[in-house]
């Protein structure tokens, strides 16, 4: 069998921000922000819920629509995913009920149709659209994670703005403003689609979720509608200090799974330094990654393997579970369909790593260094090949955790998923 580097189990540290009551602070922060003030009693709240694997999500949710119920409003949730859920009202619901929001476990009603109101024009003519069920509310509220986006570099990139410009306006506006983002930039057009959404007067604000390199809810904050894009950016900066990064550059790069609810591009472009678009290494202030090798996809994902195209190999496994038509919709939405091309593939684990390893510039296949990790999303535990041990012990952030082994394939050749001890909360 042909040689490949041992591995050893690596622990990287980060700062543990993780709130000890999630659905408390929710509470407390829509409390302090008075938002209940700035409807009249017994209102109709429209929330909008997206479909990104948001730690804590049914909590925060449910949280927020308790808070509303405690001041005599009538709170009901709506799907703002843009083209997600394969761009169908009951795909839609369905993303939402994955993740344990429906009616019975939120205690409000889920009403998702795909039905949009235009709002106007912004000045450089894109109509923007919004959920007509949201817009017969009485007012609405965006719950999103901030945080960075994978496709562009900005002030303003993933959260409020972004899903009150994008997810509202459902397949219709997601479709229009990233056909508009080719040539325009896509956070020009989330800010002003977002501004045009705002000035309707139909948002009373959003809660902004913050996680730290754990994927803990680490803050969530309550935000007005005036002044929102000014705090968005603050929380953006503060989050991106926050960020979990690979530590070591790599010439291959293993992740267990690609998903929609690990990335809305299947893989974090800013932790795998490739672009959506297949370049390699845009990112300055990152580590090189020569090759990605993803194993498989994930169950969240529920077959849309969006990113598939930034792999230079995958395993036949992950293949095989492509929902192509959901892939093909929100690639073709997104403007991005380098991101779905199919890299090359073959039907085990170490042929995959025999044939990606000779393209990495090294003669002798034990020379070549390789990371491995669960995903793009959970960088704390990791695989390192023993070669790469000067590095490590250089970097005070990790942690050996035990002797360098054989990487273990089956008789198909094939490996087992990685496994570690979890990180705990206060474990830091």
């Amino acid at each position: 069998m042909t040689r490949l580097p041992r591995l050893l189990p690596v622990r990287q540290h980060f700062q543990d921000r993780a709130l000890r009551d999630v659905a408390g602070e929710v509470h407390r922060q829509l409390s302090a922000a008075q938002f209940a003030a700035r409807v009249k009693p017994g209102a109709r709240i429209a929330l909008g819920v997206g479909s990104r694997g948001i730690s804590n999500i049914a909590a925060i949710v449910r949280a927020t629509a308790d808070y509303w119920k405690s001041q005599g409003c009538r709170p009901f949730i709506f799907p703002a995913m843009g083209s997600h859920g394969a761009a169908t009202a009951q795909g839609q619901a369905d993303v939402l009920t994955r993740f344990g929001i429906h009616e019975d476990a939120m205690g409000c009603p889920v009403v998702s149709a795909l039905d949009v109101v235009s709002l106007g024009k912004t000045a450089d003519g894109i109509e923007a659209y919004i959920d007509r069920n949201a817009f017969e509310s009485d007012a609405i509220m965006a719950i999103n994670r901030i945080k960075w986006h994978t496709d562009y570099s900005g002030g303003i990139e993933s959260g409020l703005f972004k899903m009150l410009a994008i997810g509202v306006g459902k397949l219709a506006g997601a479709q229009r403003y990233h056909t508009y983002g080719y040539k325009l930039g896509l956070e020009h057009v989330i800010r002003t689609v977002g501004r045009q959404v705002l000035s309707s007067g139909k948002v009373v604000g959003g809660l902004a979720v913050l996680e730290d390199a754990y994927h803990n809810t680490a803050q969530v904050a309550a935000v007005p509608s005036d002044g929102m894009e000014q705090t968005e950016e603050g929380l953006l900066e503060l989050v991106k200090s926050w960020r979990g990064k690979i530590p070591i550059p790599l010439d291959i790069l293993i992740l267990d799974e690609i998903g929609k609810n690990i990335s809305g591009t299947g893989m974090d472009t800013k932790v795998i330094n490739r672009s959506i678009h297949g370049e390699p290494n845009p990112w300055p202030e990152l580590v090189r990654i020569e090759r990605i090798f993803a194993r498989d996809i994930s169950d969240g994902s529920y077959g849309n393997a969006v990113g598939i195209g930034m792999a230079d190999v995958i395993h036949d496994r992950l293949l095989e579970k492509v929902d192509w038509r959901a892939t093909h919709i929100n690639s073709l939405t997104a403007s991005t369909p380098t991101g779905i091309r199919t890299p090359i593939h073959f039907p085990s684990d170490l042929e995959c790593l025999e044939k990606i390893g000779t393209t990495v510039g090294r003669l002798d296949l034990a020379q070549v260094n390789c990371g491995w990790f669960k995903n793009s999303l959970e960088l704390s535990f990791m695989k390192l090949s023993e070669n790469l041990r000067p590095e490590i012990q250089q970097n005070p952030a990790l942690e050996i955790l035990g002797h360098a082994e054989e990487m273990d394939f089956d008789a198909a050749g094939n490996l087992s998923a990685l496994t570690s001890q979890p990180h705990t909360v206060g474990a830091d």
